[in-house]
């Protein structure tokens, strides 16, 4: 899942990048609203954590354009006001939840991957594909009833592979859910991650490789 962190307060936006990366998500961090427009512009983020009182532009502001361009963007809007007129403000504008300030992080985690199965067609919170049973909330994945410890980012690719329900899903497309804008497109991160994954899963493989175009479970 692709997130993007958008806060003025440079401690929380990092502190809330940090932990949603420990729960397997790429996530990037902008801490004004005129920044967050240039990325959502160029990167297809499933969820966007949008703090509402930011500089240069609003957090309104960035929630309008992003409804306005029809993108299947999810918004979990942020406020330190927990009024009730205030939360249906924001709703109003195009968001999608709202969270008031301060929050538990396992309640912030909890709603931006509730968001981020509203991204694509409906699909249940435990996905199980091929003998893989994958538990997002609980980062938990067995195969065959065997539990198999992963990686953030090994789990990360696990579940963009069993999201797509059989489809082929690219290199890039991998890069782009599962690593931050911060990776290099030219590694080769993806092929080692997928070779690990393997591996931890055990025979017979599962992770089909479609030559030329990526790989598929």
């Amino acid at each position: 899942m692709r997130v993007l962190v958008v806060e003025d307060e440079q401690l929380l936006a990092d502190a809330v990048a940090t932990g949603l990366r420990r729960e397997a998500m790429a996530v990037d961090v902008v801490y004004d609203g005129a920044a967050a427009l240039e990325r959502v512009g160029v990167n297809d983020y499933d969820v966007v954590v949008l703090d509402r009182d930011l500089p240069l532009v609003h957090g309104d502001d960035v929630c309008r354009k992003i409804v306005e361009l029809g993108m299947p963007t999810r918004v979990l809007m942020l406020t330190a006001s927990g009024d009730v007129s205030d939360r249906v403000e924001g709703l109003e504008l195009g968001a999608d939840d709202y969270l008031p300030k301060p929050f538990a992080f396992s309640e912030l985690t909890a709603r931006v991957r509730a968001l981020g199965r509203r991204t694509t067609v409906a699909l249940p919170p435990v996905l199980e594909r091929a003998g893989i049973k994958l538990d997002p909330n609980r980062r938990e994945v067995f195969r065959e009833g065997r539990e198999v410890q992963l990686a953030p980012k090994e789990f990360a690719v696990l579940e963009v592979l069993m999201r797509s329900e059989g489809t082929v899903v690219s290199a890039e497309q991998l890069l782009e859910k599962a690593w931050d804008e911060n990776t290099d497109p030219f590694t080769n991160v993806v092929r080692v991650t997928v070779m690990t994954l393997r591996r931890k899963l055990g025979e017979p493989p599962v992770i089909v490789t479609v030559p030329g175009s990526g790989y598929r479970i």
